[in-house]
């Protein structure tokens, strides 16, 4: 069997292997020394073995430790499985959604399977293997139980894929789920729905198939249904007495009237293929829809004939806690987050995905670019480049029938070089168009693309450069101009990647400059380098407010969602995050993503700027700058219960919209209250203190506690002066311990979630697990004492 096909299984006949597995973070000697029995009276020295649930992922926490490198090596899990297969002598297949990064799987001491590449989806056949182990003398001491032993490995390989230079963890373990699946003697071990464009009121399905068949049945009855998006057969077909051996081919089966597949209507259909052979029948099902698309040549992109500007972003595999072993009921929350903030298009960076998301796109409306990680280095040898064509292949034909997917993706900034002393942009060449040869092979009706490569822009269907307007390089003002000269070099243009880091819970006021358009800008296109939420807010409302002034535009994609673990950046406010995330890695939004949903969506919202924005500063009759972010046509103001006045929403008058205010608060504490007018009514209030009071340099922490739930405290440190005034410009670095019986709750990759990270406005937090008892707590910064406090 092919050990990289997808199994399109009924889910009543696939077990997730979740519960009941230990793990060891590091090697073993030998097999044998996971399944030897322990002998009494004859200690051995045993390795520490840890209970683990599935999915589960070495650099959970690692991955952000401020203080190492995370973990790069083997790994084991192990297991006792409870083989029942209902079908009487049938398969008994494991599947692995993706592992990293090198995989190896022991049915007790067989070597079964090996697996190279740490994101496309694999499978073993283990029936003889399990048989063999039950037909052996030590089947008794497990008591009809089959051991099974994974071994994984992310240790540093030049020769693989994705290169260990990526701004991105490689990380290891069983990070997605591992099935158990059962088949009779023949079954359907892949399918490829091919549905044809409809031509006035009717469509076609073509349907390619592999059948699984190692005991060499010599007969099958195959049977085809169709259902529309209502569960309605539409469509059906028959094959009496076909020999179930390699591919099988059924083409045009008619459909009539199919509704087409939108991100706005993504209409599903059902194919169901079953096979009878030998009085037992395996059902097999995917989904597909109808759909057309095209970008055009320097110009905007078509869905189904009608132009659609796509408004992207970007996901790792990534989130706070767990590293890389996202649950379903977690992936399903932040496609969702996605979708909610107005997403339909989205970048897969940069690797295959879990099958999951990919279906989540299928559901939500969410078009898709999908991409092997042949991602910075160079270009390794033999193997490597083996290794980058297997995983397209993989790829294209495990997510074939999506029909959220419309771009393969070859590569991302293949002009980073450093992993080899070579570096040839001409083989480099070569080999992308060879890769762009097989993908038009295996898939004619998807397209190409890379980003940034320009001595490969040409060879690629479509081409992102690398725009990076007000962070990297240049001022958020020239987007427009810098993506038009960009557009005008390539056939087809799709800006992929682009916006800026914003730490969380940090904010600026406009003190310099006054409210005029050229002042204003001059004051904000400063303030690039301050990492704040506050010029975040202000690049993305550019891009989005131009965006719509493009006609020629296909559209694009902020880079990422969700900020995400990378080695390659210890020195950020939080150490080894990419916070350039709209969403914290706990999912916790940030400011900008109410900026999208005011220009993406249009289901009534309204946010005022600064919900993580506790204490404001200025002088005590200095105007401040209030913005709305809201997609409703008017809104009024309060400030302290007196109305600021009504703006009408204009996206073209830049900030919020139209929907900014100046006024001058109070000393002390203020409320604002936004209001919508029109028949839906929303409303949104935040409450902040104002700070007249000058600081100097601070001199010592300000440490208090509070409780936010049951065992759970969270520890507020603020840096203030001699004078005991709030520095509210510091960003020093803060470092938290603890002693007790609590603990801190660390390495999550967030703003409240690190012992160690950068001051928001002169503040820092994280939290207390209370575990019942009395913890002290130390919080320091250079230049200043230790601080103590006591919580229970």
């Amino acid at each position: 069997m092919d050990l990289c096909a997808k199994i399109p299984v009924a889910k009543d006949k696939k077990v997730r292997l979740i519960e009941d597995w230990q793990f060891l973070n590091g090697d073993v000697g030998n097999v044998w020394e996971l399944v030897r029995p322990v002998r009494k009276g004859q200690p051995e020295c045993q390795p520490i073995w840890t209970p683990v649930t599935l999915p589960h992922c070495f650099n959970a926490e690692d991955g952000v430790d401020p203080d190492v490198n995370y973990y790069q090596g083997p790994g084991w899990y192990k297991t006792q499985l409870d083989v029942n297969n209902p079908y009487v002598g049938g398969r008994v297949l494991l599947e692995f959604e993706g592992a990293g990064q090198k995989t190896e799987v022991y049915v007790y001491m067989e070597k079964v399977a090996s697996h190279v590449g740490g994101y496309d989806s694999w499978n073993v056949d283990i029936t003889e293997a399990v048989n063999r182990f039950l037909g052996t003398k030590d089947a008794e001491r497990f008591k009809g139980k089959v051991p099974l032993s994974i071994r994984c490995d992310n240790s540093r390989d030049a020769e693989m894929i994705p290169s260990d230079l990526s701004d991105f963890n490689l990380y290891g373990g069983l990070y997605r789920y591992v099935n158990l699946v059962y088949t009779p003697a023949v079954s359907v071990s892949s399918l490829q729905i091919t549905p044809e464009v409809p031509a006035s009121k009717r469509g076609a399905v073509n349907i390619t198939g592999h059948f699984y068949n190692p005991t060499d049945v010599k007969t099958a009855f195959v049977s085809i249904e169709i259902e529309n998006p209502q569960g309605e057969v539409v469509a059906s077909r028959q094959i009496d007495s076909m020999v179930p051996l390699g591919d099988f081919h059924v083409e045009d089966i008619e459909i009539q009237k199919p509704v087409w597949w939108h991100v706005d209507a993504p209409n599903l259909y059902t194919c169901r293929v079953s096979v009878t052979a030998d009085g037992q029948t395996w059902e097999s099902t995917e989904r597909f829809g109808f759909r057309t698309y095209e970008f055009q040549e320097k110009g905007p992109f078509f869905l189904n004939g009608e132009r659609l500007l796509l408004r992207g972003t970007h996901r790792h595999e990534d989130h706070a806690g767990v590293g890389a072993a996202m649950t379903e009921e977690q992936m399903v929350e932040e496609m969702k987050m996605m979708k909610q903030m107005g997403v339909n298009f989205i970048r897969l960076g940069h690797y295959q995905q879990s099958e999951i998301i990919l279906n989540l796109c299928d559901e939500l409306g969410i078009l898709v670019w999908e991409e092997i990680p042949w991602c910075r280095g160079g270009l390794g040898g033999e193997a490597y480049q083996a290794q980058a064509k297997r995983m397209l292949t993989h790829m294209i034909e495990q997510h074939y029938n999506h029909p959220s997917v419309i771009i393969w993706g070859l590569g991302n900034e293949n002009d980073w070089p450093n992993d080899f002393p070579e570096f040839d942009k001409a083989k480099i060449r070569a080999f992308m168009s060879g890769l762009h040869t097989l993908a038009h092979r295996l898939d004619a009706s998807r397209l190409t693309a890379i980003r940034r490569c320009a001595f490969c822009s040409d060879i690629v269907d479509v081409y992102s450069p690398s725009i990076w307007r007000g962070w990297y390089g240049g001022v958020f003002t020239d987007y427009k101009e810098t993506s038009r000269k960009e557009m005008e070099k390539v056939k087809r243009f799709l800006h992929v990647e682009w916006g800026g880091d914003s730490h969380a819970g940090r904010h600026n006021e406009v003190i310099d400059g006054g409210w005029d358009t050229e002042s204003y800008l001059k004051a904000w296109t400063k303030k690039k380098n301050e990492w704040s939420e506050s010029y975040i807010v202000r690049l993305i409302d550019w891009h989005l407010k131009e965006q719509e002034t493009m006609p020629w535009l296909t559209g694009t994609a902020y880079w990422p969602f969700k900020d995400f673990s990378t080695p390659v950046r210890p020195e950020n406010p939080v150490p080894y995050v990419n916070q350039k995330g709209v969403v914290e890695r706990d999912f916790t939004k940030k400011e900008a993503y109410y900026v999208f949903q005011s220009y993406w969506t249009s289901k009534p919202m309204v946010h005022i700027y600064g919900h993580t924005w506790p204490i404001r500063w200025g002088e005590p009759d200095q105007e401040q700058e209030v913005l709305v972010y809201s997609n409703y046509g008017e809104v009024e103001l309060f400030l302290n219960g007196v109305s600021q006045g009504i703006r009408k929403r204009n996206s073209q008058d830049f900030p919020a919209a139209g929907l900014h205010w100046h006024m001058k608060f109070q000393k002390g504490k203020n409320v604002l209250k936004a209001v919508s007018h029109g028949k839906v009514v929303v409303e949104d209030e935040i409450s902040f203190e104002y700070q007249t009071e000058k600081w100097e340099i601070p001199a010592r922490l300000e440490v208090t506690s509070s409780m936010l739930a049951d065992g759970i405290a969270e520890v507020v440190a603020y840096l203030v002066d001699r004078n005991g005034v709030k520095c509210l410009d510091a960003d020093d670095f803060v470092y938290f311990g603890l002693t007790g019986d609590g603990a801190l709750i660390q390495n999550q990759g967030t703003s409240v979630g690190s012992r160690k990270v950068q001051a928001q406005n002169g503040r820092a937090r994280i939290r207390v697990r209370l575990n019942g008892g009395v913890s002290y707590v130390s919080v320091k910064a250079e230049g200043v004492a230790t601080a103590f406090l006591q919580i229970k």
